[in-house]
Order: C-alpha cells, then sequence, then structure tokens
C-alpha cells in the first residue's frame, strides 16, 4: 500500500481503554495505523507508541487506518498465541458503526458476497463470487442521519475491507471513504465514518469474558 500523504494525528497520542500483565486495549484514532509501513515515514502506528512504554508487545489483529475503535494487543507470546486463536474461531464478538450514504434494502439484512483483492488497484477489494472467499457482514440500521442510515455492522469474517465493499456492494458506500465512495459520499465527511464500538472477548490468562464499548465520535 503507498500512503501518498501520511500525517497521522497527535492529540490524544494514544488512547488506552484498558490495561493488564498481558493485554492492552486501545480506541485507535482515524488515519493512524495499526502497525508500521514498510517505509521509514510510515513506521508511526499504534504499535510504534505503545511500544515505546510497553517492550515486546505482540499484534493480535489491525483496523485499516481510516477506521477508528477498539483495538487489543497482546504483551506477550501466550497471550498474543490465545487471543488469535480466537479470533481465527470467531468466538470474538466485534461490532462497528457506520454512516452510510443512502439507504440500505432492508432494516436488518444478511450480506454474503465473497470478497478478493483488486490486484491492480490494490490495496483496493472488490466482489468476486467465483474467486473470492467468503465473506459475511450482519446490519442492522439504527438510526437516520442527513445524508443516509446509521448502521450497526457485525462481521463474521474478517476479510480485508470487508465492510466497506460490502456496504458499496448494496448501493450505500460509508462515507469519506475515498476507495469505495462515489463523489459526493466521499466528500460528505471528512474521515472514513466507521468505527468499531464493541470488542469482546475472553481473557487467555484468567478466563475471564471481557467486553468493552466505545462510542463513535461522530
Amino acid at each position: 500500500m503507498t500512503l501518498l500523504h501520511y500525517a497521522p494525528p497527535m492529540h490524544p497520542f494514544v488512547t488506552i481503554v484498558y490495561s493488564d500483565a498481558d493485554l492492552v486495549v486501545v480506541n485507535k484514532q482515524s488515519g493512524l495505523l495499526s502497525v508500521p509501513g514498510k517505509a521509514p515515514e510510515h513506521r508511526d502506528s499504534v504499535w510504534t507508541r505503545l511500544e515505546r512504554v510497553m517492550p515486546n508487545l505482540r499484534v493480535v489483529h489491525r483496523l485499516d487506518m481510516a477506521t477508528s475503535g477498539l483495538m487489543v494487543f497482546a504483551r506477550d507470546k501466550v497471550t498474543q498465541a490465545g487471543l488469535q486463536r480466537q479470533f481465527e474461531r470467531r468466538t470474538v464478538t466485534k461490532r462497528y458503526r457506520a454512516h452510510v450514504w443512502g439507504h440500505l434494502p432492508a432494516n436488518r439484512g444478511l450480506i454474503e458476497l465473497a470478497v478478493r483483492c483488486d490486484w491492480p488497484n490494490r490495496p483496493r477489494q472488490m466482489v468476486d463470487l467465483r474467486l473470492g472467499k467468503p465473506a459475511a457482514t450482519l446490519y442492522r440500521v439504527i438510526a437516520e442521519h442527513a445524508a443516509g442510515d446509521v448502521v450497526e455492522l457485525t462481521p463474521y469474517t474478517g476479510r480485508s475491507h470487508q465492510l466497506r465493499v460490502h456496504m458499496q456492494a448494496l448501493g450505500t458506500p460509508i462515507l469519506g471513504d475515498k476507495f469505495y465512495a462515489g463523489t459526493e459520499a466521499y466528500a460528505a465527511a471528512n474521515r472514513l465514518l466507521l468505527h468499531a464500538e464493541k470488542l469482546a472477548f475472553t481473557h487467555p490468562k484468567t478466563g475471564v469474558e471481557l467486553t468493552f464499548n466505545c462510542p463513535a465520535d461522530f
């Protein structure tokens, strides 16, 4: 991925929602990479900022740079492996909130459209029912805004850009989405209006069920 102009937000520097000896949960800002990019100018990321004070910090999952919201990092190998198993087995609860352009075809529904990389235009993804990987998203309309619907999105799979591609496929792209929104929908917001508002999983060491909620700031 090429970032033509990477100017990550600096305030707040990092927002820690929860931390213990084994893991840390943060509220990532839109515009900040989850992990460092390959180029030196793309080193700044949530991981980089946390690792300064939490050595040996380990990556468990990622959010798109433009997406804000809840992320969990592990502070040791055992915790990392335990959390990654939960993501792989789809036992982690993830819920997002988005503002979309226009109105969805129903108040709730299940989108099952296979997705793959659009290689000539990467990092864009695309629906491909023949060659794509299975992808499923549950949506629920919860309100309206001036240009369309406010929707809760629950991904059953974790494909790259899945929520963004699925919303575009229904003709309701997420506002501020530079990859998938049309001119008007992109210009309707100064950032991608997609936020990871809920994250729930089992603590790998203690077995305690942890649930975190972080409202979107849009």
